[in-house]
């Protein structure tokens, strides 16, 4: 099972270029500001934020140490030594009239990934418990699970954990009471509207209903990591038994 990645920019998620995306601007820290786009998790704002982001990677500004984007706002830290928070945030909002409210849209298509996952029992502790409470079958959940085209509209909570939505609301389901000391890397999970793989083996409340054989994480030859996922790809769930799960493992 192959990565599939097609540069493609998606025009009908009704995003529309002659909104406004007057975004606030407020210091975050005496090291940072923070471009809020809005309150609320939704494909208009996504954009706003890629569209942010994209453009500070393809033209830093001068004093900027790192860009994080999140699901409705950009947090830029910069260096006082090199410029002020006032002239950048003049920069970031001419910046912002340039590359975001201007039609056209982001620099950089988003990557389409195909994501193989395994749904068997073994991958999925809580899709008998998921299912009954949505009152659908198991399969249902897999069927509705994997059927539509995610967006990762931001990464966080670990190093490459990818918050991905919107799953189909009526396989939407909360966090465990008691989230598990333990959840394996790889696994699959739901909480709420969004769904996301774990990229390590690490503590969770996610609901588990399957898993996926790819590493999340790569260490790359410098020392630094590499995420498989990155903000703004899209991600379609590929179904694979337990057979196919083990064969595409790496050991």
């Amino acid at each position: 099972m192959a990565l599939i990645l097609s540069p493609q920019r998606d025009t009908d998620d009704g995003a529309s270029a002659g909104s406004d995306p007057m975004a606030d601007i407020v210091a975050a820290s005496d090291r940072s500001l923070l471009v809020v786009f809005g309150n609320t998790l939704s494909l208009e704002n996504h954009h706003r934020v890629m569209d942010l982001w994209r453009a500070l990677e393809h033209s830093p500004l001068a004093g900027v140490t790192s860009i994080s984007p999140a699901c409705a706002s950009v947090l830029v830290r910069y260096d006082p030594l090199r410029v002020t928070a006032q002239r950048l945030e003049t920069r970031l909002r001419e910046t912002i009239r340039v590359n975001v409210d201007a039609p056209g849209g982001a620099l950089v298509s988003p990557r389409r990934m195909e994501i193989p996952v395994c749904y068997e029992e073994k991958c999925a502790p809580d899709l008998a418990e998921v299912a009954r409470e949505s009152g659908v079958s198991e399969v249902e959940v897999i069927r509705l699970h994997g059927e539509p085209t995610y967006r990762v509209y931001f990464l966080g909570f670990a190093p490459g954990f990818a918050y991905l939505g919107d799953v189909d609301e009526r396989i939407a389901a909360p966090r465990r009471a008691t989230p598990r000391a333990t959840v394996a890397a790889g696994a699959v999970g739901i909480a709420g509207r969004q769904t996301g793989i774990y990229p390590r083996r690490m503590p969770g409340g996610w609901r588990l209903i399957g898993q996926c054989p790819l590493p999340l994480l790569e260490t790359t030859p410098d020392g630094g990591i590499r995420t498989l996922l990155e903000p703004g790809d899209t991600v379609t769930f590929v179904p694979i038994s337990w057979a196919q799960f083990e064969s595409l493992v790496k050991p």
